[in-house]
């Protein structure tokens, strides 16, 4: 009976999948995918991977040029597109290229190219994908910097306005953490239907990965790592060197603290004392590798949103972790942590100690990575999750438009106040 409700499974998906085979899906971001500088660009790699399985002709267009680390999207059989911003060859590109799904990167790509895809390919099914939202973010940064302790003072902000009206605008949105999820529905009364929760998809942490992981006795240190264009994680990096390392570091006065991240500004770099043990790397060739060597990580992340990529690389490397509450929020469930979470600055640094030095406990919190992984970020059940929103809003897509009349209101007001704005954008251009 297993056998055949399993195999039953398997065809029902497959039809699934059929039903978009073949169809255009275009992808829009504010940069071309870069996953060893952020979890955004592996987030991003996650859903290419998505529309490949599904048998979908990809194209990704952006205005921003390639860098050395951009990925090769050929992997994913994505075919790129030049996109202009103010400027009508983004018209000539959407209208000839006619595509069934259009997802945008962010909020801010919805509100550039939204009312262009809107007048050019008015049937296109939309998506935004949030990577985690701006709002809350930038409200809790807010919060912190003006010693606030009601969230609600920071967050009915111009960006919440404008992140809430793309949200809006667009058929599905894909929204990284539970917490935002009930922060949308909750608090701003966001239709459950027009949103998605899809946290990070992974693998699961094969046997044989897990016999390659480097010993507790042949680690060594403490890391952290994270991109530096992201504001949580430049805090995160002086609260280490300023509240953290002085008192952790008399506790354990030969370990050193390793801090990696791309794009480091010069400020970063000066953070580097060598007598203090206090190592700023830059950037890291080999997040997994950096992360595999390290015996702990250190992320005592004081403001921020969505869930961290750092915390799934280091239980992919097997490599526990002490954080804040806001660090591992919407991640561990009703699970147990892979580490310690502790947000007073005496616990975080007994925590750490204690999951140092002692052998045992961090080999049990090393296996809570690999039940955290298998649980909370199964690729296999989230992109059937995804699959099935994708068709079942896409295949009356009239009906999901009248259900979200509110957002095909905004949308009208919107195209014609960008459509105009961008219209004397492009004849500006002209003259220059």
């Amino acid at each position: 009976m297993m056998i055949v409700l399993s195999f039953g499974i398997i065809v029902y998906f497959c039809d699934m999948e059929q039903r978009l085979s073949g169809k255009k899906v275009l992808v829009i971001g504010p940069v071309w995918p870069e996953s060893k500088s952020s979890a955004a660009g592996k987030r991003m790699l996650q859903l290419l991977q998505c529309f490949k399985d599904w048998g979908m002709q990809i194209y990704f267009g952006s205005t921003a040029k390639k860098s050395d680390v951009s990925d090769d999207l050929s992997i994913y059989g994505v075919q790129e597109v030049e996109l202009w911003l103010n400027d009508i060859r983004t018209d000539e590109v959407l209208a000839n290229l006619m595509p069934d799904v259009v997802m945008y990167d962010r909020f801010m790509i919805e509100e550039q190219f939204g009312w262009r895809v809107t007048e050019q390919c008015p049937d296109a099914f939309t998506i935004l994908d949030t990577e985690d939202l701006h709002f809350l973010r930038f409200a809790r940064q807010e919060m912190q910097k003006k010693g606030g302790e009601d969230i609600a003072e920071f967050l009915y902000t111009e960006r919440t306005k404008r992140e809430l009206a793309s949200i809006l605008r667009c058929d599905l949105t894909l929204i990284i953490s539970e917490y935002e999820f009930k922060l949308l529905t909750d608090t701003f009364h966001i239709h459950p239907n027009s949103l998605l929760f899809l946290p990070f998809m992974e693998q699961n942490i094969s046997e044989e990965e897990v016999s390659k992981w480097i010993s507790y006795e042949d680690r060594a240190d403490f890391v952290f790592i994270g991109n530096f264009i992201h504001e949580p994680n430049w805090q995160t990096v002086l609260y280490l060197k300023k509240e953290i390392w002085p008192l952790l570091r008399k506790r354990l006065p030969q370990v050193n603290m390793h801090i990696y991240g791309a794009y480091p500004s010069p400020k970063v770099m000066q953070l580097n004392n060598e007598r203090e043990r206090f190592l700023v790397h830059g950037r890291a060739e080999d997040a997994l590798e950096v992360l595999s060597k390290a015996r702990m990580l250190l992320a005592p992340i004081p403001f921020g949103a969505g869930i961290k990529g750092k915390f799934v690389d280091a239980m992919r490397a097997g490599t526990p972790s002490v954080s804040s509450s806001i660090g591992v929020e919407s991640m561990k469930g009703d699970l147990e942590w892979s580490g310690f979470v502790a947000d007073e600055v005496a616990d975080f640094i007994d925590k750490a100690v204690d999951l140092y030095t002692n052998e045992a406990l961090w080999r049990e919190k090393q296996r809570h990575g690999i039940k955290l992984m298998a649980t909370n970020f199964d690729y296999t059940h989230y992109a059937e999750v995804f699959l099935h929103a994708v068709l079942r809003l896409s295949n009356d897509l009239k009906a999901t438009r009248r259900v979200n009349f509110l957002g095909e209101m905004l949308k009208h007001h919107t195209t014609q106040s960008s459509k105009f704005f961008g219209m004397w954008i492009q004849e500006k251009n002209k003259g220059i």
